[in-house]
């Protein structure tokens, strides 16, 4: 593959429309780093999303892809880009953008590059955000006709959050995430209640650092990890404690090691979820290659903004549609 010679590196804030809540607090805007790779012919797009519960800001992400611009004018590519950045968002917007300029260079779709059979539309969840349960209700109707609805929880009345949406969409399907924003007795009180309503499945109840408590317990609702997934490093100590794991691109640090991740967790014996952060279609694309066959999928990053890319993923009721190559590769 011919040398990239040159590096771009720029932040961007995408306006949220409203507000973005979850357990730890609220957001109006994503704020992104865009990232691209030029030969000098093609050029090849990332996002990325720093997060700072896992200890990441804008500025140390743009540091670190900063970090490359030498090794990149020397050679850097993709495979040897896993070996000089740790997994995360600064890791997750070169590989990407190294996928995108690879497919360019090859004049093949990034699926033919992967191996894989021309991707096809995936049915994407739909968040509703922590809010009051009046809210959440009207949100809930609002969205009715969607068939999948992910519900953000982690308060006393998650109960009634739950049971007010179950009202509002009954032929909607629930899944709901409490962002590390339960205890033990929390998950064993709400779980079996939450099956009830035909819940079907809980992302990270517990705390990262305290989610042992899970190997003991009887789970009726599957539970996903999600803050407890990042990379394939990560996959032994979740066994007995989680029937899935929820893979994104900003915690695996790319799309290629989200593959091996994939491949690792489905050889284990985990059921796959692939997840986002708020984000535009930049960023959601790649993912929509790796959701291909996942039973749970949420890409419904760009949904949540006021505006999205030109040539943007399409969105059509609950399915997401496969990128056109004027967005990512």
């Amino acid at each position: 593959m011919p040398d990239v010679v040159s590096l771009s590196v720029k932040t961007e804030s995408w306006p949220i429309r409203g507000s973005f809540t979850i357990s730890r607090g609220s957001k109006t805007a994503a704020d992104v780093v865009l990232v691209e790779l030029s030969d000098g012919v093609h050029t090849g797009r990332g996002e990325a999303v720093p997060y700072t519960r896992y200890g990441e800001t804008i500025e140390g992400v743009v540091a670190d892809i900063e970090s490359l611009r030498g090794r990149l004018e020397q050679g850097l590519d993709r495979l040897g880009l896993q070996d000089v950045l740790k997994a995360g968002a600064a890791r997750n917007a070169v590989d990407c953008a190294f996928w995108d300029i690879e497919a360019k260079q090859a004049g093949h779709p990034h699926w033919q590059l992967i191996g894989a059979s021309a991707p096809g539309p995936v049915t994407t969840a739909y968040t509703l955000s922590l809010d009051t349960v009046e809210n959440m209700s009207k949100a809930a109707a609002a969205n009715a006709d969607r068939p999948l609805l992910k519900l953000k929880l982690a308060g006393p009345d998650d109960m009634a959050r739950v049971a007010a949406v179950r009202e509002q969409a009954p032929k909607a399907r629930i899944i709901v995430d409490a962002n590390e924003g339960w205890s033990a007795a929390d998950y064993a009180q709400l779980a079996p209640q939450l099956a009830v309503l035909g819940v079907e499945m809980i992302e990270q109840p517990l705390p990262a650092g305290e989610d042992e408590a899970l190997a003991g317990m009887k789970r009726p609702v599957p539970v996903c990890a999600d803050e407890s997934c990042h990379d394939t490093a990560t996959l032994p100590g979740l066994k007995g404690r989680y029937d899935m794991i929820n893979i994104k691109l900003d915690k695996t640090g790319g799309l290629t090691e989200a593959l091996k991740l994939k491949q690792a967790a489905k050889a284990e014996g985990f059921g796959i979820m692939i997840g986002c952060m708020v984000a535009t279609s930049l960023a959601m694309a790649p993912a929509v290659i790796l959701a291909q066959g996942a039973p749970v999928v949420d890409l419904d990053g760009p949904l949540l903004l006021d505006g999205d890319r030109p040539d943007g993923l399409r969105f059509d009721g609950g399915l997401v549609y496969p990128p056109e190559a004027a967005l990512w590769g």
